[in-house]
């Protein structure tokens, strides 16, 4: 693959972070989350069941870290002292932070051509400051969180945030997410939106606007 510079005068970028700038959580990020929380083998699927119903008010900012926790031990009939919530909540924060080489190439040569990013991450408030502060945050001209706006994709409200807050119009605003539903919420703006599957799709979608 040949890289160069993507340069995309007068549009903002906007990219979600988890599963597009972030990989996945691997098997053994899982199996340690798994294992703190006394769930290992048989006792997963709910585990995980539960863990993702409850994301939405993590990522809302309606709920702490710590009540996040509690409404799982609630669903799955655990106990964990606070030491263990907040060994859970590391090692959960730390499973989404891997990244995806072959996106932040992308990210590198958007930069390189002088065009403008952000990024909008449905996530809680404590990302903020990895976001901003971490090497990440050089890419950026601002990051937005959901857990700190109390807003969540894919409602349109946060992307009128980002939009306003950018001065920026919807037609010179290009949407990056690996849910199409995200994705559809941005379009219902009229902003251009791109279903991330890999980082050679962003590449070629983002040097066709160039054309």
């Amino acid at each position: 693959m040949t890289r160069a510079p993507i340069s995309l005068p007068g549009r903002l970028i906007i990219v979600d972070y988890g599963e597009v700038i972030s990989l996945s959580q691997s098997a053994v990020d899982r199996e340690t989350i798994a294992d703190l929380a006394g769930v290992s083998g048989a006792g997963e699927p709910p585990f995980w069941r539960a863990y993702f119903a409850h994301r939405d008010g993590l990522d809302l900012g309606s709920a702490g870290v710590a009540a996040y926790w509690q409404a799982i031990a609630a669903d799955i009939g655990a106990s964990w002292d606070d030491a263990r919530v907040h060994e859970l909540w590391a090692a959960d924060f730390r499973s989404w932070l891997s990244i995806n080489p072959g996106t932040v190439e992308v990210l590198a040569d958007l930069k390189a051509g002088g065009t403008r990013l952000a990024l909008l991450s449905n996530a809680g408030p404590d990302y903020g400051s990895y976001f901003r502060h971490g090497p990440l945050g050089d890419f950026f001209a601002a990051c937005y969180v959901s857990g700190e706006l109390n807003l969540l994709k894919p409602h349109q409200e946060i992307y009128r945030h980002v939009l306003d807050d950018q001065r920026v119009g919807a037609t010179d605003a290009v949407f990056i997410d690996n849910k199409e539903s995200n994705v559809r919420g941005a379009q219902a703006l009229g902003m251009a939106g791109h279903v991330f599957t890999g980082p050679p799709g962003l590449r070629e979608f983002l040097t066709s606007l160039s054309q």
